[in-house]
């Protein structure tokens, strides 16, 4: 089952906005659909406020189906009826531009239309490298801007840059300083016109970044040389910040490196840091093979990727629960040798029937799903039984099929 905690994803929505509130006048959020698209991630959050960043029509789609009010719509290479598709719903729609070809056609799909839309140009915050697929170089901004100022149907009234996978906020800081110098010198009509500043996503959660052995240098060496798995309970913790030091950060750079005549709303684009900690995953061990070997009944075709060959998260036994960590290959049952949860469980022991609990498995997981060999995991949301947390005891109830499942 995919389990569902609705009331961790408020709160962490709630952290979130409240952090950034402190230390910023004007603030807009956009959930990254991307990192969660369960319909019930995203109306919640919704509901709680927030607006949606989309990277495709499908995206699109689902989040104006959803009653999403405010969305941005970034991504590289949108087609014709992905653009026509926004420019449709322009009053709920801020598009986010990735080239100066992009914004041709966004002018001439408008003009057909007879619309004027809101529009955003996307930085590249790597000149080289991979990244550099994504937006325009720093140094593009006054040209883009000409060419903007010659289309009478799109009103361009934003920036917006993303750096992923921020343990810290230092590269967004330093980014933002380059971004000043860029605006302190352009033309003081473009720079009039930007309404809104969005500083995407990529805050990691504050648990931080775990690793399993063959994921950190040594262990990637040791393999290469050995062509063996490495295997143990060596665990590996990068520390990542708090959501209130990103924030406070984010605003020093903010007021020292943006012109002060400037009048804007900042945008962020969190996901991972929003939806990880709202969906674990529960699984049935179906095969004991041995002491150290068990076969479940949920293949990682429900988080779509070999993640925990490298990402390493506790696999408890819920049946027999334990602080210990114990060496026991806990696999899935797909035909791959690739089908793993971990090198080991917590608990007293492991029998064939135990159910296992895989926590904070909500972000980059569900919408990299697949329908690969066995089915997709059902559904179940998380209900507190009282208002005290901290008691654990909360009933899951799933819905499979017409049948309603209760778990303590």
């Amino acid at each position: 089952l995919y389990v569902f905690d609705t009331d961790a994803l408020r709160e962490r929505a709630r952290r979130f906005r409240g952090a950034f509130d402190a230390v910023l006048a004007d603030i807009r959020i956009y959930y990254a659909l991307k990192s969660n698209c369960h319909p019930h991630i995203a109306a919640t959050l919704v509901h709680e406020g927030y607006g949606l960043d989309v990277s495709s029509g499908l995206e699109l789609n689902a989040a104006l189906d959803g009653g999403a009010g405010d969305i941005v719509f970034s991504g590289p290479g949108k087609r014709i009826e992905e653009l026509t598709l926004a420019v449709n719903n322009a009053d709920r729609v801020t598009l986010l531009l990735d080239s100066i070809g992009e914004l041709r056609r966004l002018e001439e799909t408008a003009a057909r239309v007879g619309t004027v839309v809101r529009a955003g140009v996307r930085l590249t915050t790597e000149e080289t490298g991979l990244w550099r697929k994504f937006g325009i170089p720093l140094e593009a901004v006054p040209e883009f801007f000409e060419e903007a100022a010659g289309c009478g149907h799109v009103n361009l009234c934003g920036l917006q840059f993303h750096i992923s996978w921020n343990l810290d906020p230092e590269a967004q800081a330093a980014f933002i300083a380059r971004l000043g110098k860029i605006l302190s010198g352009l033309d003081r009509k473009y720079r009039d016109n930007i309404r809104f500043l969005d500083i995407g996503g990529g805050f990691w959660p504050e648990q931080g970044e775990w690793l399993q052995a063959a994921a950190i240098p040594r262990g990637i060496l040791q393999t290469a040389l050995e062509d063996k798995e490495i295997r143990g309970l060596e665990h590996y913790r990068q520390e990542a910040c708090s959501i209130n030091t990103f924030a406070k950060r984010i605003a020093e750079a903010l007021e020292q490196h943006i012109p002060a005549d400037m009048k804007y709303t900042v945008c962020l684009e969190p996901g991972r840091w929003l939806c990880n900690d709202a969906m674990h995953i529960l699984l049935t061990v179906v095969d004991k093979k041995s002491p150290e070997v068990v076969i479940t009944d949920g293949g990682t075709n429900a988080v779509g990727w070999e993640r925990f060959e490298t990402d390493f998260f506790p696999v408890i036994n819920l049946t027999r629960p334990g602080l210990d960590e114990r060496v026991c290959l806990v696999a899935g049952s797909l035909c791959t040798p690739h089908d793993l949860w971990g090198y080991g469980y917590f608990g007293e022991g492991i029998e064939e029937g135990d159910v296992l609990l895989v926590p904070n498995q909500g972000a980059y997981t569900y919408s990299l799903r697949q329908e690969f060999i066995k089915p997709l995991p059902g559904f179940a949301e998380l209900s507190a039984s009282g208002s005290d947390r901290t008691r654990y005891s909360y009933p899951l109830i799933a819905e499979a099929g017409s049948k309603k499942i209760k778990l303590k």
